[in-house]
């Protein structure tokens, strides 16, 4: 009975949940797959909403909530799912988790949703979304599809998060609208606040992510 009572850390429920693997989804999803630094998806929404960290910290949410939600309910459909039909289904699962988010977002915070404009709608067409539908959940189990969608957002979110501090402090010398960099001593550079500045940011992060990468490959090696 003593022994019972100390069971090895990582059983019990979570891993039951998950089969032990919830660290290793979540590590993946974040870092080591991350769908911006290193898949190159959803580049499109990174640069539009970047522009400050407000925004892209609600674009942030909006893709957690939907990429792990989605997840969620096509694992639990999975089995009874018809081949044929799946895609239409999985895109009508994630539609409904958008337009969930975006009328709560309309209801609770509307000049937000007046600043974001079309691209929460337009996470229905975002490819990590449906990435992650079609090659994890439809061959996982809820839970840890429910992670996998949860981690992979948070991967996105977090890189959304970097753009939008090095685009707003540099842009406008503020950080949430907040200034930071006073006019009187820092001469503002608003390209960052234009499409170039985004580009020229977020292709110095996944370069910074890909020369990392062999690196750690490498290291790993040994």
């Amino acid at each position: 009975m003593a022994n019972n009572a100390h069971a090895a850390p990582g059983s019990g429920l979570g891993k039951s949940l998950c089969g032990g693997k919830c660290g290793f989804t979540i590590v993946d999803g974040i870092f080591k797959n991350n769908p911006i630094m290193i898949q190159v998806l959803g580049i499109c929404s990174c640069l539009a909403v970047t522009t400050r960290l407000a925004n892209a910290i609600v674009m942030g949410c909006a893709l957690i909530f939907v990429t792990a939600m989605s997840n969620l309910f096509v694992s639990l459909v999975r089995s009874i799912m018809p081949r044929q039909i799946r895609m239409i289904t999985e895109v009508a699962i994630i539609a409904t988790f958008v337009i969930f988010f975006d009328q709560f977002l309309r209801a609770f915070n509307w000049n937000m949703s007046k600043q974001l404009g079309p691209y929460v709608g337009l996470i229905i067409t975002n490819c990590i979304v449906m990435g992650r539908a079609e090659a994890f959940a439809a061959q996982n189990p809820p839970f840890l599809s429910l992670v996998d969608g949860a981690a992979n957002g948070a991967g996105y979110a977090a890189v959304l998060a970097l753009v939008a501090i090095v685009r707003e402090l540099v842009g406008a010398g503020a950080i949430l609208g907040h200034t930071v960099l006073s006019p009187t001593v820092y001469e503002r550079n608003v390209l960052f606040l234009l499409a170039p500045g985004a580009f020229f940011t977020v292709g110095l992060i996944i370069w910074i992510a890909n020369a990392l990468k062999p690196r750690e490959a490498k290291e790993a090696g040994k």
